[in-house]
Formats: structure tokens, C-alpha cells, sequence
């Protein structure tokens, strides 16, 4: 190995702790005397936030805390629920050594890799998991990258040792891409990527149908291994949504042709030109995951608007908010805050960080509000959470409170005070 990266592999080892992991004991928690916004309802003055074994057991302006239980004053404080990031290579992809290959987990070779699943390659120990805690964040949805068919995404929380403690639904997504990176597996023509996405779909069909006779080689051969076709059923049976990129307006037709014709749950990715589709995006229910800082045109997507969002908005779709540049994850909630300045309402930004993407992925009955019977994913802030200036002072990830820790702030703290040497 040369020694630039064992300088470099040495660095990230002395990172690789579970700063912040979640203890193991359970207790009764109240945060009281803040502004809860818990998005299923209007915000509630001088509110409390009841916790009690990982989930909350009431929330409101005139909740009984229980004798005995730690009590925590968020007087002057912002009460939300955690932020959900909607795609991510959030603990599967280590950004501050993103051009080594061996930090790259979220990808494999081929074009086709529908049994590819990400849930394996989730370190807990990762440096990168409590840097976003940091930020709010504490659900994310890793996604896989590459080709047309990318695989499995899964929706995790940021708080555990094991991967079991962090899985919450896996798999979360089927990962497609119909942008222009994945006109290689079309032969380089969008309509050759279209043709063979649709021939997979009819092929993974055609593969339940007649599983036996594939066994016995009684029939033609079909577009993918029979892993990637049994794993796309579950996208066919409307089970598990296609998580899938689209900018162009042309991509975006595309994808809601494609939802129509095979009855298939869809979730767009970037829709960069989407404020020209929103209205129709809006009627097909379809969820749009949008990165409100982009506005840049593209050959990909040359009608790019910096109030997309606001205008998707307006016209009844449903946005999610996303921060997906591998560096820049942990700026989620300035994402958000760049939308409302470009004409987004303030509690559909925080909708589009909480409870939208909950309800896109499946798991709204427990995640993404601060209700009774949910998953105790609560966050209080000193201010306005979209606001730069404003800081995290509480992290609850299923009841914990975590403790607002990372490497960075470890060698902030290291090096404050320098050695006279120095």
C-alpha cells in the first residue's frame, strides 16, 4: 500500500467509532415548554413532546408529564420531527474520501442489477452518519447508482451498532435512471433505454408466469437473470415503488407513460424540468424528489427553474426535498430553506423533509410526524431550522438523545487549543 494511503486509511480508522451510538435502556422523556411543529397539524405554542420506549405517546399544549420522567425545557426552541433524507449515498460512501475506490459501496457493474440490494454495504460505523445527525437528519434513504436498473434503495435511521438496528424497510425502492447517463444501456438512445426497460418489465412478467418452463429451458431467452426478474416483481405488483431519475420533460412524459402502461408506483428523481409536467405529475399523484439548488441548463435538462418546487407546488404535486451531491448531504435543511426563499410555503418545505418522503416510501404510519404511536424521531432547534444561523441542540432517534458529537466537532475541540509547538 503506498504510504499516502496508509496516512489516508489511518485518518479514517481513528474516525470509525460510534460516536453518539443510541444506549440500550429506555426511559419517559418530555420536551416541553417549545413551538412543536409536528406537520400532520398546526404548530402548538409552549407544546410537549411525550416519549416514552422509542415512541411518542402524546403531543400538545396541555400534556400530563409523568412523574419520574427526564424532562428537557425547549423553551424559545423549534420542536420538528427528524429530517428524512430521500436520496442519499449517506453510509455506504464515505465523501472525504470520495475518489478512492475502496469507499465506493453504492454501485456495481452491468446495466441491469435489480437484486442488487445497498442494505450490506451500510457501515454504522461510518464517520459520515453522525456528521448528518449534526444537520437533523435522522432517516435516510441510501440508493443505489449506475446503469439502468441500479438496484435495491433502503430506508434506514441514523442510530445503531448493528444493521439490523439501523434498517427500517428494505427494500425502500427499485433504482432506475431514464436521464442521459443511462443511454449507454440503450445502445446511447433514450428510446433504446426506454425499449429495454420496458422489455425487462415484460420479461420479469413473462418469468413469473412461466417459472418452471425457464427452469427447464423450454423457453426463449429473456433480458436478465433470473435474480433481477424475480426482484422486479415486486415493482409490477405495485408493492415497492420505482425510485427513478428523470430531468427532461421528454424523460418525465416517459415515466408517467411507463407507470400507466404496467401499473407500476412511481417516484421521480431530480425533475429538473418538472414545473412543465406539474399539473400532470400533480393528477398521477406521482411524488417529486427535486434538489431546489438546481438551475443550472443542461443538455439533460435545459429549461432548469430555481423556483421548480414552489411551481410544483402550486399545482397540487407532491415535492420531497433532497441534498443527493455525496459532499453536501449533511445541507439538507438549507435545501429546504433555499425552496421557501424561491416561493415554496415554509410547511410544505418541512413536509417535503419529514412526513412527504415518509409517506413515499411506506413508511408514514410511523415516521415523518409528531404523533401519538410514532417512531420517536424528534429534533429541537434553536431557531427556524432552515435558517443557516440556527443550530441542533437535541437529537432523538428512537427515543434516544444522541449526543451531538462527530469527528469533526471531536477535532474541533482537539485543536482548539494548539500546542505551543504549533
Amino acid at each position: 500500500m503506498r504510504p499516502g494511503k496508509l496516512v489516508r486509511l489511518g485518518a479514517l480508522i481513528a474516525g470509525l467509532q460510534l460516536t453518539g451510538a443510541a444506549p440500550a435502556a429506555s426511559q419517559t422523556v418530555a420536551i416541553t415548554g417549545g413551538t412543536v411543529y409536528p406537520v400532520s397539524g398546526p404548530r402548538i405554542e409552549h407544546g410537549t413532546v411525550l416519549v416514552r420506549d422509542g415512541v411518542i405517546v402524546a403531543v400538545g399544549a396541555e400534556v400530563q408529564v409523568p412523574s419520574g420522567a427526564t424532562r428537557i425545557d425547549a423553551t424559545g426552541r423549534w420542536i420538528t420531527p427528524g429530517l428524512i433524507a430521500s436520496a442519499t449515498t449517506l453510509g455506504i460512501k464515505l465523501f472525504e474520501t470520495s475518489g478512492e475506490l475502496e469507499t465506493q459501496e453504492d454501485t456495481v457493474a452491468g446495466d441491469v442489477n435489480a437484486a442488487f440490494n445497498v442494505a450490506d454495504a451500510l457501515d454504522p460505523a461510518s464517520v459520515t452518519i453522525p456528521v448528518a445527525r449534526l444537520q437533523g437528519i435522522t432517516t435516510a434513504i441510501a440508493t443505489p447508482s449506475g446503469g439502468l436498473v441500479a438496484g435495491q434503495a433502503v430506508l434506514f435511521d441514523l442510530a445503531g451498532e448493528r444493521l439490523p438496528d439501523l434498517l427500517v424497510r428494505s427494500p425502500a425502492a427499485m433504482v432506475a435512471d431514464l436521464s442521459q447517463y443511462s443511454k449507454p444501456a440503450g445502445g446511447g438512445s433514450r428510446a433504446g433505454t426506454v425499449l429495454r426497460l420496458r422489455q425487462l418489465f415484460r420479461d420479469s412478467r413473462e418469468y413469473q408466469r412461466r417459472k418452471s418452463d425457464y427452469e427447464h429451458a423450454r423457453m426463449q431467452p429473456l433480458s436478465a437473470p433470473a435474480a433481477d426478474l424475480e426482484a422486479l416483481q415486486p415493482v409490477l405488483d405495485g408493492q415497492l415503488p420505482l425510485f427513478v431519475t428523470a430531468n427532461r420533460r421528454s424523460d418525465i412524459e416517459t415515466a408517467l407513460r411507463i407507470a400507466q402502461e404496467f401499473g407500476v408506483r412511481v417516484i421521480i428523481r431530480g425533475g429538473v424540468e418538472g414545473w412543465q409536467m406539474a399539473a400532470e405529475l400533480a393528477q398521477a399523484r406521482i411524488p417529486v424528489v427535486v434538489e431546489p439548488l438546481t438551475d443550472i441548463p443542461s443538455f439533460d435538462a435545459p429549461a432548469a427553474r430555481l423556483d421548480n418546487a414552489a411551481l410544483l407546488n402550486a399545482a397540487g404535486a407532491t415535492v420531497l426535498i433532497a441534498q443527493t451531491d455525496g459532499a453536501q448531504f449533511r445541507d439538507l435543511r438549507q435545501a429546504a430553506g433555499n425552496a421557501v426563499r424561491t416561493g415554496l410555503p415554509w410547511d410544505a418545505a418541512l413536509r417535503a423533509v419529514t412526513l412527504g418522503p415518509a409517506e413515499a416510501f411506506g413508511v408514514g404510519g410511523k415516521y415523518g410526524s409528531l404523533e401519538a404511536g410514532k417512531v420517536a424521531d424528534v429534533v429541537v432547534w434553536s431557531g427556524d431550522p432552515f435558517e443557516f444561523s440556527s443550530r441542533v441542540e437535541h437529537v432523538f432517534i428512537r427515543g434516544h438523545d444522541l449526543p451531538l458529537v462527530s469527528r469533526q466537532t471531536e477535532l474541533l475541540h482537539r485543536y482548539r487549543k494548539l500546542p505551543p509547538a504549533y
